[in-house]
This record gives C-alpha cells, structure tokens and sequence, in this order.
C-alpha cells in the first residue's frame, strides 16, 4: 500500500510498504481523510520532534524513522481483531491517535495525554493517516455515525479545541477571547461558540479574519494594528474583561494581550506549541490573580466533540479549504500551508485517491 513516510527534516517519501496486520484487539480501517497538522509542518521544517529520530526508538511502539505520518485521519472499519466488541464492519470511524503504555487507564477522568512517554500514532509509530490502511487498538477507535468522513477528519484537532474549553472551566454565557486564528484559534472557537459563550477574536491576517467571520465562530473579530484589543473587550463587558482567554499565536505580545483583556481572577489556557521560552508580563499576571494553564491534546474529549458535531452546533465543511491526492501531499500540502498558510485552515488529503 502507498504511505507518506518521515524520513527526515524535509524528507518526506511516498513509499509502498506492506499492509498492517490485524492482531487481537485490534481494528482495520481504510484511510478515506487524513488532514495535515501544524505538528507535522514542525516535523518537516524543524524535526524530528515527537518522530524517534534513527537510531533512538521510541520506548513503548519501538519505532524509530522512517515512520508513516498522520494522526487526523477517518475511515471506514473493514476487519475486527479477536476479542473487539461494540465496533463493526463499515462503520465509519475516526481514530484518537494516542501511543501510551499499556498499562495506562485510559478510562473516565484519567489523564492519560500525561503519561510518561506519551506519543501520538503517525509520528511516533504504529502506521498513520497518511497511508491508504491502518490498524489501531480498539480503544481509539471512535464511531462518528453521519458525520461525512471529510468532515469527520477534523474531529481530532477540534478535540484539542475542546480538550482546552474543558481546562478553562468555562461555561455558557461566558465571554471569551481567542489570541490568533489558525487552524487550532479558529476550531477552538469554535467550541466555544458552540457551547454558549460569547467570543471575541484577535487576528491580523486578513484571509484568517474572514474566515473567522465566515465560519461564524466569533461574534467580532478585532485587529490590534486597528484596535486595542483588551480595551474594546473592556467596552463590549461593561469595563469587567473577558472571563477566559485562549493563547493560539505562540507569540509574546498576544499573551500579553490576554493578560490585559481578562478579567481579575480571569483564566487563560495555553493551547498553542511555543518553540521557545516567551517572555511573560508576570507583573500584572499576579495583581490581576489570573490563572494560567497549559494544555496538551485531549483526554477522553473525542466522544463529546462528536457529539456536537452530530447535533449540528459545528459545520466543519466551512474549515476545510483543500483536498488532495497523497502523491501531492508535499508540493500541494505542505509547500501550501507553509508558503501560503494564510488561505488555509485544513488541507485534506485521500491515500486512496
């Protein structure tokens, strides 16, 4: 079968390698969607990070590169190994791309996305989206019913946005304001705005404030070379401040910017990878008591995410704004989001096209 394989910083190959084998308590799917993440441009402009680099291994899938990449990826199911329940043939499904040990409880309330050597399937092992078949443990494999396949492929980086609504401790009716309007600002906002709270974007790109505004997840969407933006979040909350805040720029002046516009005893959640150490406006962090969480993945995030997708508070078609064959998945894919990344939210990609 064809798959993307990592070899290295900006060495990606389109390879055939054999077809994984289906072992007891296991499930083989057929790839239809497999969606580039920001974590995979890292890779290939700055990696290996979460890929075990040659020679290094990773200690609990034993791979190490070239590894298959791909972790936002759907299917449909075409085989259960011995001893898989609740789960059948053609359904159609989405995967929680986790490499944990075995021992880990991944059950209600555990925290799983912290243990120790924690990676994800498509970059540090165990086959990947990006390849026309996989074969995942059966506790990663989440049904998504209706939802189309295309569109259900989002439905793990949309976890990321509501593993962090869930850290923020947020509810409805509350305000909100989103630092950045990528891929991650924009589908976080977009659980929020599907649970009820009011949300503000900050953004400077042009194509990504139109998208935030198509996409109708947020209820205004300011520019900081135009507005200051904690001032005009003051105005719209009678002088109060937002309740929470959402850093997804990775960039210092932005954090800034939520400290300022929340409110005292406000939360901010971390949700973007920062590749260096920012500096932090400590000062007013402390006079104002806000709360500042960082946040990694999702923990048992994926069935509610489903959820609002299946009762239709999201329409994810809005998010995606390209399709394309796996043979083109660097010059139409990765050279796109990098050199172009301001017109895209979510390139897709079909191995079996």
């Amino acid at each position: 079968m064809k798959a993307a394989r990592y070899y290295d910083q900006k060495d990606i190959r389109i390879e055939d390698i054999p077809e994984p084998e289906l072992k007891p308590g296991t499930v083989a799917i057929d790839v239809a969607w497999c969606g580039i993440c920001g974590t995979d441009l890292h890779e290939y402009l700055e990696g290996p990070i979460f890929v075990p680099p040659k020679g290094k291994p990773h200690p609990i899938s034993g791979e190490e590169a070239p590894v298959t990449l791909g972790h936002e990826f759907s299917g449909t199911i075409t085989a259960l190994g011995e001893g898989v329940t609740g789960l059948e043939v053609g359904q159609d499904v989405v995967v929680e791309p986790y490499i944990v040990g075995e021992d880990v409880d991944t059950g209600e309330g555990s925290n799983y996305q912290l243990s120790e050597n924690m990676n994800f399937i498509g970059l540090g092992g165990r086959g990947g989206g990006l390849s026309e078949k996989i074969v995942v443990e059966q506790r990663w494999v989440h049904p998504v019913g209706d939802i189309p396949l295309d569109e259900a492929a989002l439905i793990e980086p949309l976890s990321v946005g509501h593993h962090a609504f869930v850290r923020s401790g947020a509810g409805e009716g509350d305000v909100a304001i989103v630092g950045g309007a990528g891929p991650i600002g924009l589908l976080t906002a977009g659980v929020l705005k599907a649970s009820g709270l009011t949300v503000y974007i900050s953004e400077l790109s042009e194509a990504r404030k139109e998208m935030a505004r198509t996409t109708g997840v947020a209820d205004e969407v300011f520019d900081p070379r135009e507005v200051d933006v904690a001032e005009k979040v003051r105005e719209l909350t009678d002088g109060k401040g937002a309740d929470v805040g959402f850093e997804c720029s990775s960039v210092p002046v932005v954090l800034d910017m939520l400290i300022d516009a929340v409110k005292p005893g406000g939360v901010i959640v971390n949700v973007s990878i920062w590749g260096r150490k920012p500096e932090v406006d400590m000062p007013n962090l402390v006079l104002k008591e806000i709360d500042l969480r960082g946040t990694i993945g999702y923990s048992n995030d994926h069935p509610a995410t489903i959820k609002l997708v299946q009762e239709g508070k999201l329409d994810l078609s809005k998010f995606i704004t390209a399709r394309i064959k796996l043979d083109e998945l660097v010059d139409k894919g990765f050279d796109q989001l990098i050199n172009n990344n301001e017109k895209h939210v979510k390139i897709l990609v079909n191995p079996n096209a």
